[in-house]
């Protein structure tokens, strides 16, 4: 049966964010997780589908396609990485323009699909932004943070919103757009946390996000206000979010980030992430 390249409907994206849990593995790489998914539903479900690619055989999603910008970000199925029908397919996908999966200078984000990989390099890709993957087992003894923690509901969402907004310099979060967010299936297995300083300043936030009993969760995103970094307040809310993706039933915290950005990956060591091997994304010579 031929693949089959199609854009979900916004009543498909549970179907879709199953598919991505089921993938994520111990042991596995930290690729495109139900919680990309469930951070992307602040713009609203129409607009994440839009947004959303599948590859089907038959009526079984084997890979998965975030368009983030101008870069593609994909997940394939575990017991697909070496379907050579499958990674042609999607070669030829992203390869062509007029598919509708990425522009012509766009990039391509794949930490599986081992056979896809190597037909990227094959046929004219190369080696771009290298990022690196961290996990925190979560079955260790874990450290309690040293500052105040709380899971933000809607008395929060303003504290919750001004860290966003101060992390991430282009940002447009906003408390709509939280409660779009909050308000989507993929959030029931989620939950935003704020830290406070001593004087009661919010000044870091993360969102996790559960895949499911045993399987690895995701911190997406983390960020300290700007006006507080340096302080040890990044490694305290990766503790905080390791937790609470433990009391979520996750196996294991994990995030990617890039490998540029040195204090953040010093952040999640410091909370006892492991490092894994860095990986890069992919882009043609244009």
């Amino acid at each position: 049966m031929p693949i089959s390249l199609t854009t979900p409907e916004p009543e498909e994206l549970d179907q879709v964010a199953l598919a991505l849990a089921d993938w994520q593995r111990e042991g596995g790489p930290v690729q495109l997780h139900p919680g990309d998914i469930g951070w992307h539903r602040r713009f609203g479900a129409s607009a994440t589908a839009r947004v959303l690619r599948t590859w089907r055989r038959g009526e079984r999603v084997l890979a998965v396609g975030l368009v983030d910008g101008d870069v593609a970000r994909l997940a394939f199925a575990p017991d697909a990485d070496d379907d050579e029908e499958l990674a042609r397919a999607v070669l030829a996908d992203v390869s062509n323009p007029e598919r509708g999966v990425l522009s012509r200078d766009g990039a391509v984000e794949s930490r599986a699909g081992a056979l896809f990989r190597r037909l990227l390099l094959e046929y004219g890709w190369r080696a771009d932004e290298a990022w690196t993957p961290l996990r925190r087992d979560l079955s260790a003894p874990m450290e309690a943070p040293l500052m105040h923690v709380e899971v933000v509901g809607p008395a929060g969402v303003a504290d919750r919103v001004a860290i966003q907004r101060s992390a991430f310099v282009n940002s447009t979060f906003t408390e709509e757009a939280w409660r779009e967010m909050a308000d989507g299936p993929l959030y029931a297995d989620a939950r935003c946390l704020v830290g406070y300083d001593d004087a009661g300043t919010p000044v870091a936030a993360v969102t996790v996000w559960s895949a499911g009993e045993g399987r690895p969760g995701l911190l997406e995103p983390m960020g300290v206000h700007r006006d507080h970094r340096g302080r040890g307040y990044g490694r305290a809310i990766c503790l905080a979010a390791a937790s609470a993706l433990g009391e979520l039933g996750a196996s294991s915290a994990t995030v990617c980030t890039s490998s540029a950005n040195v204090a953040g990956v010093a952040a999640y060591v410091s909370a006892g992430y492991e490092e894994l091997a860095a990986v890069t994304d992919f882009r043609r010579d244009v």
